[in-house]
């Protein structure tokens, strides 16, 4: 009887996916995406170079922005602008130039409010922008207005309500998945502007640390972000080049890499942050952290900022992320979709705690795509990476693996679209076992338990540690009983009405719901003259014939 039901649930999903499935057409060809791929240092290299090239400008409005530019035109040709709007009706206007000593001549020329006695000094690429007294009336922006400037009004800074982004319209689970991507997905303004946050704390200690760089990391760069995510920023020092030529040498002084040592900086980060640089506040240093932090907010962006000394494996593990989420169309959707449905039936939460992260969820669907044969394993990146791929942290962590992964030349022979990866994906770690079970995306298989604990994930470059260690018991049967749920979910709603509206899945579990379409279904089986159980009903195990029609 289960053997029937079963039957008739992959038909129906079948049947769905041949009648109404309208996919918007990407390249599922993973050698035609891969020849495009962008390399990670190349991206950070051009991120970097747009924020070099850029200043921030808070303005009294949006009817300021011709005059703003006119301005500005005088330091040199003006590329891009983009303005925003945070609460209070506070404008900014975020004005890149075509090359960098635009800004430093404009930076030259700008100066200091003298009004305020206790201002500091200090040279930074936020600015605002004082009305001229001789022009009475600025110039008022319509939508009708046609500037003679590249200029972006009103760019998205905040996360959109889901609900009016126009899922529903869209009878596609896939088309759906895609635009959800589209609309949270951090957009070109949030990237530039996270690294520009990076960029006024390296301008700041460039003064007596000149080989000095600030770097986002995480999912600020990892091609996961979504829109108004806090960012994760990092001091590196470049490695240090004798010149053997040159008969002068800089006096120094030597510092221990100790733990101590992060700490004392840490503490002197939040003092410069707390008392010179604008934009700046809210500054709470956590020294005692596994990798001390200093977090502070950047009130002229609006987001919230964690400032490291130093964490080289970070910087390394979101290149390795930022590889996979680009190798394969379908990783990002996926991972955002995951992501989406954990925070809004609060699984995940914004504060550190026993629950599961967002970063175990997505190395979750990570490693389900490696059983799906759609990204490879680590190891298989181990493999072939070549002399310039080696990395090997000041702590001695191996962080070696392919950077260019368009020399792979793999065509992936998996074809199944989002909604079938989506349902595949609950399917899969609803009968996971995790009592025993460990997961390494390194070897692409599951390991057993180096340690009891309730969910262990391998981290993929400090292999000794569990990146999921601090999920609960009860936390994770929680995740185990909304695994189902979700698979549930879908798979009832494509049984009965052969359409699936994705914000049902983000409402939860609806009980009432499953008794009646548990009771439809002993109804229409009572018609049939067929036997079966509730056991039956629930029972995810497949035959050898059903696997051979999935």
């Amino acid at each position: 009887m289960n053997k029937t039901c079963s039957l008739r649930r992959l038909c129906n999903l079948h049947e769905y996916l041949i009648k109404q499935h309208r996919v918007i057409r990407y390249k599922s060809n993973t050698c035609n995406d891969l020849n495009s791929f962008v390399l990670y240092d190349k991206f950070i290299c051009e991120r970097r170079s747009q924020s070099k090239c850029s200043v921030l400008v808070q303005v009294s409005s949006e009817n300021s922005i011709s005059d703003l530019y006119s301005y500005c035109s005088k330091f040199g040709s003006i590329k891009n602008i983009f303005h925003y709007q945070l609460a209070g009706s506070n404008h900014f206007v975020l004005t890149e130039f075509e090359d960098q000593s635009a800004v430093n001549t404009l930076l030259d020329q700008s100066t200091y409010y003298v009004k305020d006695s206790n201002v500091v000094a200090v040279r930074s690429p936020f600015l605002w922008f004082r009305s001229n007294a001789s022009k009475k009336n600025s110039k008022l922006l319509s939508t009708d207005d046609k500037l003679n400037f590249p200029f972006q009004a009103n760019q998205t800074m905040i996360e959109p309500n889901i609900k009016n982004i126009g899922l529903e319209k869209l009878d596609s689970l896939s088309n759906q998945m895609l635009l959800l991507l589209k609309c949270t997905q951090l957009n070109d303004i949030g990237t530039r502007l996270r690294f520009l946050i990076a960029m006024q704390i390296e301008n700041a200690l460039k003064g007596i640390f000149p080989l000095t760089k600030v770097l986002p990391f995480g999912s600020s760069v990892n091609s996961f972000g979504k829109i108004g995510s806090d960012i994760d920023l990092v001091i590196m020092d470049s490695e240090i080049k004798e010149n053997k030529t040159s008969r002068l040498i800089y006096h120094g002084k030597c510092v221990s890499n100790s733990r101590t040592q992060t700490q004392r900086n840490v503490e002197i980060l939040g003092d410069l942050l707390q008392l010179f640089l604008p934009g700046c506040s809210r500054v709470k240093r956590i020294s005692q952290a596994r990798v001390p932090i200093v977090k502070y907010s950047q009130d002229f962006v609006g987001v919230e900022c964690d400032l490291a000394v130093s964490n080289e494996t970070a910087v390394n593990m979101s290149e390795l992320l930022y590889i996979f989420g680009n190798f394969d169309y379908r990783v990002r959707p996926l991972v955002f979709t995951i992501k989406m449905w954990a925070r809004e039936i609060n699984l995940t939460n914004d504060t550190p705690g026993r629950w599961i992260t967002n970063f175990s969820l997505t190395l979750l669907v990570l490693f389900y795509l490696q059983q799906e044969k759609i990204i490879p394993k680590i190891q298989t990146l181990v493999k072939q990476a070549s002399n310039s791929d080696v990395r090997i942290t000041n702590e001695g962590i191996n962080c070696t693996f392919l950077r260019d992964v368009s020399k792979l030349h793999k065509v992936v022979e998996n074809k199944k679209t989002l909604d079938q990866l989506l349902l595949g994906f609950f399917e899969y770690y609803a009968s996971f076992d995790f009592n025993t079970n460990a997961i390494s995306l390194n070897f692409g298989k599951t390991i057993n338990k180096p340690e009891y604990s309730a969910l262990y994930i391998v981290n993929p470059l400090e292999v000794h540690f569990n990146v999921s260690k601090n999920v609960s018991s009860e936390e994770m049967e929680r995740f185990r009983i909304e695994l189902r749920n979700a698979a549930w979910i879908i798979d009832s709603s494509l049984m009965n009405t052969n359409s699936f509206n994705i914000l049902d899945l983000f409402k939860g579990f609806d009980v009432n719901k499953k008794n009646q379409i548990v009771f439809e279904i002993q109804h229409q089986i009572k018609n049939s003259n067929r036997l079966v159980t509730v056991k039956d009903l629930f029972d995810d195990s497949q035959t050898q014939e059903d696997k051979r029609l999935t």
